[in-house]
């Protein structure tokens, strides 16, 4: 039997038990990836879960710093991060039917178009 790797703050706790039962446990996931960042800031913890700049955005649409940390967040906060987090992470990125042809992009190993400069003998 496995046992959770962090206990739930009570915010996120509070946050998780508003939400549908289906959605439980992709928020769950998320809050063990924040809680398990090494850096308790939020500007680099959500760098490395939200995709571009959208960690960023989301710190500026909520009024908070890149330096908060993650204990600050309420269950309000938690549930916009989740709402954001959702909204990006299912953003296809390449993969079956992400990519126009699939396999390798080119047979000689370079980019299309690109050619290996010649070595002459």
């Amino acid at each position: 039997m496995s046992r959770p790797l962090h206990e739930l703050p009570p915010a996120a706790t509070a946050a998780r038990d508003g939400l549908p039962a289906a959605e439980t446990a992709d928020f769950e996931r998320l809050v063990h990836a924040v809680l398990s960042a090494p850096s308790p800031a939020l500007g680099p913890v959500l760098r490395a879960q939200l995709p571009g700049n959208a960690g960023v955005r989301w710190l500026a649409s909520v009024g908070l710093s890149p330096t908060t940390r993650v204990s600050a967040l309420t269950p309000e906060l938690w549930l916009s991060l989740h709402r954001c987090w959702q909204g990006t992470a299912r953003v296809p990125s390449g993969g079956p039917g992400g990519r126009r042809g699939g396999g390798r992009p080119a047979t000689h190993g370079h980019a299309p178009g690109a050619h290996a400069i010649p070595r002459w003998q």
